[in-house]
């Protein structure tokens, strides 16, 4: 490296550090705003200095690098919605959480009650082997196994329609027996 890089390298490296210093909080607030947690907005954060600390050498030919950077946050952001919006179409959820949380909706019960919810897991646990095969094996693959509906769809070779159908089923079954269990 010549005497001239050096000099611009030390000097991207200023503005890089001046820029992380002014525009973080700024940033920061529009990634919140954007409805992601603060690990979330942490985590891009890291990634946009990240990547422009490994392109230190451009940095000399941006004239308003908040700007850049702010762009290089807009980009992430939409790569992150996409990435989500393809998971969702493609089935994947969290599944044990969201399926939980469908069936205690469907019951009507406070899960913040301990004993309730120990009792709830053992007629959940009687509820689930009194499904149809299918239906449990969705919701077991599901919520035991971490499995998402593309990933079930490629071990059975069931369309993933028809596995979130089942899930559906299976829901409005647990629900349904749940109810009962709920008035005994």
């Amino acid at each position: 490296m010549n005497k001239e890089e050096q000099i611009n390298s030390q000097d991207s490296q200023k503005r890089l550090s001046k820029a992380y210093e002014t525009e973080k909080p700024k940033l920061m607030a529009r990634i919140r705003a954007a409805g992601k947690s603060l690990e979330e907005t942490e985590d891009l954060i890291h990634d946009v200095y990240t990547e422009t600390w490994g392109r230190m050498e451009r940095l000399a030919n941006i004239i308003n690098l908040p700007a850049w950077l702010n762009t290089l946050v807009s980009r992430r952001l939409i790569d992150t919605w996409r990435h989500e919006k393809i998971r969702k179409m493609a089935g994947e959820t969290d599944v044990a959480e969201e399926t939980l949380r469908e069936v205690i909706a469907g019951v009507g019960l406070d899960p913040l009650d301990n004993y309730v919810r120990g009792c709830m897991v053992e007629a959940l646990d009687g509820a689930l082997k009194t499904l149809p095969v299918d239906q449990r094996k969705v919701v077991e693959a599901q919520v035991f196994g971490a499995m998402t509906f593309s990933d079930l769809a490629e071990v059975t070779g069931e369309s993933i329609d028809t596995l979130k159908a089942r899930k559906r089923y299976a829901v409005k079954n647990l629900s349904r027996t749940l109810r009962h269990w709920i008035g005994d």
